[in-house]
């Protein structure tokens, strides 16, 4: 799952939601039979592969990925499936810009009252290189600017009142907390608060973090993140996507770093992030001004997408498909230092690589295709800010008018705890909801909303990039309640976030739940064939925030 950090650094018809129609008998004993084609000793056997270290964690663009994309594009063959990647093959190239900070040759000063206060690098703050220029100087006022965020949608506007023209922002993590969960997360988009900033003047950005966040991540983990440089993929004529050329330069601070830029501030700390809390806004100027220099070096980099298609078998459907994703790419070497090095990946996102694998095998078995194509897109760079998935999104290999929905798997529910429900993210938005409704109570699954709402995860993984381009999609996300009543769900989840995430400890010797991973493996597939199956494509609801925003692309 992409780390939290690129949340802060970095024609379609509205129709009224239908019902999902029940699948017919013989087509529900179809589906039956091919969710027993789905084997806990399979998805166990993908995930010590892809997990191992000769493929050395997976790093987009590095060998240990690409072997990883020919071992999944050899199981998709094996299984009878079509290559559908470019020019007929298994693949699709992703151009990528690999963009690194030197810090030796960049500094942040802090002034006040004439006094320049040099701040230490990764120790007061962190930040990442720039995208669009190798060398940067921003020497400019500081604007507190709330969340960051304009909303009229919900009639809230923290630039409302204050002028950040030439300035750089300070805004907080995120968005706030009376928004529903997915348009929280929506509004905490990196890209979308530059874009807001910009739109409002500013030249720079500035990202603070509550102390509660410290708690789940901490700067020492966060660090090395950043450390280890951005992505962005490159359109056809070499521009890197999601920049924004306005903002020319942007930093995450350290506590240290957050109370040396509000020191004789009108506002503490502790009282803005109250407000935040109480999703108030309190903009305001602060006493002092930044100097920060940017220098970055480039590096190109080109991986790959896995994209494999099942041609349906309606002659008028056949030419729409449902999408199923997962990312293959982790973090690689991430801690060349350490006795232990390699960042595995092996639930984050093994788990959901292996799942999708085993959707597509048993779409394979069935002794008649679904109506609708199905197209198994296994993607690259998740873990570097959605790349592979939304560069797929703007070029896709079929036209993207014809994809009708996107079913993600991004960590595979069941794998770390038996997961008694599920948490389907992006559903409420579409028809899509019926379909997993009717999917769940068939595999005994209850539906819960969304227990974390504010690690805004619904715009960190990939369906969101089908999203963005009007796609009705659901990420497949695990709940906190357990169907074994001496496994607490919730306790295993944090530990897991605060212990193991994006780090080595993910791999396999954890305790894994195999025969629960097959099981919502099985749901998985089984709300891509009902959406295949059915007469009508999938629909957002009428007047929905996502389909307002997005669908008129299509």
């Amino acid at each position: 799952m992409k780390t939290l950090l690129f949340a802060v650094l970095m024609a379609a018809t509205f129709c009224a939601s239908a019902s999902a129609q029940e699948l017919s008998p013989a087509d529900q004993a179809a589906a039956d039979a091919a969710i027993q084609v789905i084997r806990p000793q399979a998805i166990a056997a993908h995930m010590r592969f892809l997990s191992d270290d000769l493929l050395e964690g997976r790093q987009t663009g590095d060998r240990g990925h690409e072997i990883a994309a020919r071992y999944v594009a050899t199981e998709l063959e094996s299984m009878g499936l079509v290559p559908a990647g470019l020019n007929g093959t298994w693949f699709q190239p992703v151009p990528l810009r690999k963009v690194d900070l030197v810090p030796e040759q960049s500094s942040f000063e802090l002034v006040r009252d004439g006094k320049a206060q040099t701040l230490v690098f990764a120790a007061d703050y962190i930040m990442g290189g720039n995208a669009l220029q190798t060398d940067t100087i921003v020497d400019a006022g500081v604007v507190f600017a709330g969340f960051g965020v304009t909303a009229p949608e919900f009639q809230y506007d923290d630039y409302a009142g204050v002028d950040v023209r030439g300035k750089v922002v300070v805004i907080i993590r995120g968005a706030p907390p009376r928004f529903p969960s997915t348009e929280r997360a929506y509004f905490s988009d990196s890209v979308v608060k530059a874009r807001n900033a910009a739109a409002h003047g500013a030249l720079g950005m500035l990202f603070l973090v509550p102390p509660e966040y410290f708690e789940r991540y901490k700067w020492s983990w966060i660090v090395p993140q950043v450390r280890a440089g951005s992505m962005r993929w490159l359109d056809p004529h070499g521009v890197p996507a999601d920049t924004v050329p306005e903002i020319r330069a942007s930093a995450l601070m350290n506590e240290s770093g957050a109370a040396a830029l509000f020191a004789g501030a009108p506002h503490s700390l502790p009282e803005i992030f109250a407000a935040a809390k109480e999703s108030k806004s309190v903009p305001f100027a602060l006493p002092a001004s930044v100097k920060i220099h940017t220098t970055s070096r480039y590096t190109p980099v080109e991986s790959r997408n896995v994209v494999a298609r099942l041609a349906g078998s309606d002659p008028k459907l056949a030419r729409e498909y449902v999408v199923f994703t997962a990312h293959v790419d982790h973090l690689g070497i991430c801690r060349p230092a350490e006795q232990e090095p390699i960042c595995h990946g092996a639930w984050d996102n093994a788990s959901g690589t292996s799942s999708v694998l085993d959707v597509a095998r048993a779409f394979s078995s069935l002794p008649r295709p679904p109506r609708r194509s199905i197209l198994f897109v296994f993607v690259t760079g998740e873990e570097k800010g959605l790349l592979g998935s939304d560069y797929f999104a703007h070029f896709p290999t079929v036209p993207v008018e014809n994809i009708v929905a996107d079913v993600n798997v991004d960590g595979a529910p069941g794998v770390l705890f038996p997961n008694k429900d599920i948490v389907p993210l992006g559903t409420e938005h579409s028809s899509l909801s019926k379909d997993v409704e009717v999917a769940a109570r068939k595999m005994g699954y209850t539906i819960s909303p969304d227990p974390i709402p504010e690690e805004v995860i619904f715009i960190r993984s990939d369906q969101y990039s089908f999203v963005k381009q009007g796609v009705p999609a659901v990420f497949m996300n695990p709940g906190l309640q357990s169907s074994d009543p001496k496994v607490d769900g919730a306790a295993v989840f944090q530990k897991w976030i605060s212990t193991i995430y994006h780090t080595p400890r993910d791999n396999m010797s954890q305790q894994f739940y195999f025969d629960s991973a097959a099981r919502s493996t099985g749901l998985s597939f089984l709300v891509g064939y009902e959406v295949a199956q059915q007469d009508e494509r999938p629909a957002w609801n009428p007047g929905d925030f996502f389909g307002t925003k997005f669908a008129q692309k299509r």
